[in-house]
């Protein structure tokens, strides 16, 4: 394997804290608020190493979050790899739009996964969940600006490192 492929050290520490943060529990009444924390690593991953952190890589986080949370396995596999399809596409773009605009691109991807994730619940027979579903979109924007520049911080770390 090439080494100047492989994915880096931040990235695979901050995508297992993001797959912890989505089974730490929460009270009832705020579980439905969760943000979707391994989609908002993989957006930024995806704008920062585009070449490494890509759709095989969403794909096998995806399959981890499937048995974490014991849903289908491969539902959250196709949603991020779709979602990091999308990014990929927008990624040059995206780089440039402030933190806010991100935010709102972060929101529309967060939402698209959650359309997936219904339409893949209905095609097995499951039942829509409440307004409360779409949450995650609203709670993942809010959160994108903290998540951005701590992953930024974290990555110039990880350079200066290197050198």
């Amino acid at each position: 394997m090439n080494p100047g492929l492989a994915v880096p050290l931040p990235v695979l520490l901050s995508l297992l804290a993001a797959l912890a943060l989505t089974i730490v529990p929460l009270p009832e009444a705020i579980a439905p608020l969760r943000p979707e924390w391994v989609l908002l690593v993989l957006v930024y991953w995806g704008m920062a190493f585009p070449r490494r952190v890509g759709i095989l890589v969403a794909f096998v986080t995806g399959l981890f979050l499937d048995v974490l949370h014991q849903h289908l396995l491969g539902q959250n596999a196709l949603t991020l790899a779709l979602a990091m399809f999308v990014v990929l596409q927008i990624y040059p773009r995206m780089r440039v739009f402030p933190v806010w605009q991100q935010a709102v691109v972060v929101a529309f991807l967060v939402a698209f996964t959650r359309l997936l994730h219904i339409w893949i619940q209905g095609a097995i027979g499951l039942p829509p969940g409440s307004i409360w579903y779409w949450s995650p979109a609203i709670t993942s924007a809010l959160l994108w600006p903290v998540v951005y520049h701590i992953l930024r911080d974290a990555r110039r770390r990880w350079l200066l490192h290197l050198t």
